[in-house]
Protein backbone atom coordinates (compact mmCIF):
# COMPACT_ATOMS: atom_id res chain seq x y z
CA UNK A 1 0.00 0.00 0.00
CA UNK A 2 1.34 3.54 -1.06
CA UNK A 3 0.22 6.98 -1.30
CA UNK A 4 0.49 8.73 -5.06
CA UNK A 5 -1.06 12.27 -6.05
CA UNK A 6 -2.45 11.65 -9.02
CA UNK A 7 -4.37 14.04 -11.17
CA UNK A 8 -7.67 13.41 -9.25
CA UNK A 9 -5.92 14.11 -5.55
CA UNK A 10 -3.86 12.42 -3.02
CA UNK A 11 -4.98 8.02 -3.08
CA UNK A 12 -3.90 4.86 -1.83
CA UNK A 13 -2.83 2.19 -4.36
CA UNK A 14 -2.87 -1.10 -4.01
CA UNK A 15 0.24 -3.66 -4.77
CA UNK A 16 0.30 -7.09 -5.54
CA UNK A 17 3.91 -7.16 -4.85
CA UNK A 18 5.78 -9.66 -2.64
CA UNK A 19 5.89 -8.85 1.30
CA UNK A 20 8.91 -6.55 2.54
CA UNK A 21 10.54 -7.83 5.25
CA UNK A 22 7.58 -10.05 6.03
CA UNK A 23 4.63 -7.71 5.79
CA UNK A 24 2.12 -7.44 2.98
CA UNK A 25 0.82 -4.43 3.63
CA UNK A 26 4.26 -3.24 4.91
CA UNK A 27 4.14 0.17 6.94
CA UNK A 28 7.91 0.96 5.63
CA UNK A 29 6.54 0.93 2.12
CA UNK A 30 3.81 3.25 2.91
CA UNK A 31 5.70 5.62 4.73
CA UNK A 32 8.21 6.10 2.30
CA UNK A 33 5.53 6.51 -0.10
CA UNK A 34 4.66 9.16 2.10
CA UNK A 35 7.70 10.60 2.57
CA UNK A 36 8.19 10.69 -1.13
CA UNK A 37 5.16 12.33 -2.36
CA UNK A 38 4.25 14.99 0.74
CA UNK A 39 8.12 15.77 1.92
CA UNK A 40 8.05 18.98 4.49
CA UNK A 41 4.41 18.11 5.24
CA UNK A 42 4.12 14.91 6.24
CA UNK A 43 3.12 13.75 9.34
CA UNK A 44 3.99 9.70 10.49
CA UNK A 45 2.41 8.01 13.15
CA UNK A 46 3.62 5.04 14.19
CA UNK A 47 1.56 3.26 16.74
CA UNK A 48 1.13 -0.20 18.24
CA UNK A 49 2.80 -3.55 16.93
CA UNK A 50 5.44 -6.39 16.91
CA UNK A 51 8.72 -6.09 14.81
CA UNK A 52 10.42 -3.72 13.32
CA UNK A 53 8.07 -2.79 10.18
CA UNK A 54 7.57 1.02 9.61
CA UNK A 55 10.58 2.22 11.36
CA UNK A 56 12.92 2.78 8.27
CA UNK A 57 9.57 4.49 6.36
CA UNK A 58 9.10 6.57 9.61
CA UNK A 59 13.26 7.84 9.26
CA UNK A 60 12.47 8.29 5.49
CA UNK A 61 9.70 10.55 6.85
CA UNK A 62 12.17 12.41 8.77
CA UNK A 63 14.65 12.43 6.61
CA UNK A 64 12.10 14.40 4.25
CA UNK A 65 11.64 17.01 6.91
CA UNK A 66 8.16 15.77 8.00
CA UNK A 67 7.03 15.48 11.82
CA UNK A 68 7.52 11.63 13.40
CA UNK A 69 5.02 10.84 16.43
CA UNK A 70 5.32 7.15 17.63
CA UNK A 71 2.66 5.85 20.59
CA UNK A 72 3.96 5.62 23.87
CA UNK A 73 4.85 1.98 24.78
CA UNK A 74 2.62 2.43 28.48
CA UNK A 75 0.05 2.72 26.03
CA UNK A 76 0.61 -0.14 23.58
CA UNK A 77 -0.70 -3.67 23.05
CA UNK A 78 2.28 -4.17 22.06
CA UNK A 79 5.46 -1.59 21.69
CA UNK A 80 7.47 -3.28 19.24
CA UNK A 81 7.16 -0.96 16.49
CA UNK A 82 7.19 2.02 18.15
CA UNK A 83 9.94 0.89 20.12
CA UNK A 84 12.32 0.15 16.98
CA UNK A 85 11.47 4.03 15.84
CA UNK A 86 12.53 4.87 18.32
CA UNK A 87 15.64 2.76 19.26
CA UNK A 88 17.02 4.10 15.57
CA UNK A 89 16.02 8.22 16.34
CA UNK A 90 13.68 8.62 13.62
CA UNK A 91 11.00 9.75 16.39
CA UNK A 92 10.58 13.53 17.53
CA UNK A 93 7.34 12.82 19.72
CA UNK A 94 6.13 10.47 21.81
CA UNK A 95 2.48 10.47 23.07
CA UNK A 96 0.32 8.48 24.87
CA UNK A 97 -3.19 7.29 22.88
CA UNK A 98 -5.47 8.84 24.33
CA UNK A 99 -3.08 12.29 22.84
CA UNK A 100 -2.97 11.84 19.58
CA UNK A 101 -6.29 12.76 18.43
CA UNK A 102 -6.13 16.17 20.07
CA UNK A 103 -2.87 16.75 19.21
CA UNK A 104 -3.09 16.03 15.57
CA UNK A 105 -6.05 18.50 15.53
CA UNK A 106 -4.04 21.15 17.47
CA UNK A 107 -1.58 21.09 15.31
CA UNK A 108 -2.34 20.56 12.12
CA UNK A 109 -6.50 20.76 11.82
CA UNK A 110 -8.24 23.57 10.85
CA UNK A 111 -11.77 24.86 10.97
CA UNK A 112 -13.28 22.91 8.16
CA UNK A 113 -16.77 24.42 8.92
CA UNK A 114 -16.66 27.17 5.97
CA UNK A 115 -15.29 24.75 3.11
CA UNK A 116 -18.02 22.47 3.23
CA UNK A 117 -20.94 25.28 2.59
CA UNK A 118 -21.48 26.25 -0.96
CA UNK A 119 -22.59 30.36 -1.28
CA UNK A 120 -24.78 29.36 -4.65
CA UNK A 121 -22.08 30.19 -6.51
CA UNK A 122 -20.72 27.01 -7.12
CA UNK A 123 -22.59 24.47 -8.92
CA UNK A 124 -22.99 21.19 -6.74
CA UNK A 125 -21.12 17.77 -7.90
CA UNK A 126 -23.93 16.16 -5.61
CA UNK A 127 -25.41 13.19 -7.55
CA UNK A 128 -22.57 13.52 -10.80
CA UNK A 129 -21.65 10.39 -11.71
CA UNK A 130 -17.79 10.11 -12.03
CA UNK A 131 -16.47 7.22 -14.17
CA UNK A 132 -13.45 5.08 -11.98
CA UNK A 133 -12.16 3.80 -15.02
CA UNK A 134 -12.18 3.91 -18.44
CA UNK A 135 -12.73 1.85 -21.42
CA UNK A 136 -9.65 -0.47 -22.94
CA UNK A 137 -9.01 -0.35 -26.75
Amino acid sequence: MMVRRMPRGEMVVLSDTPPINGHRPSADVLFHSVAQEFGLTSVGIIMTGMGEDGAEGIGAIKAAGGMTIAQSEETCVVGGMPRAAMMKGFVQKVLPLDTLGAHLISQYGSDRSGSDKQDGSEKSNKGEKVPVSTPRA
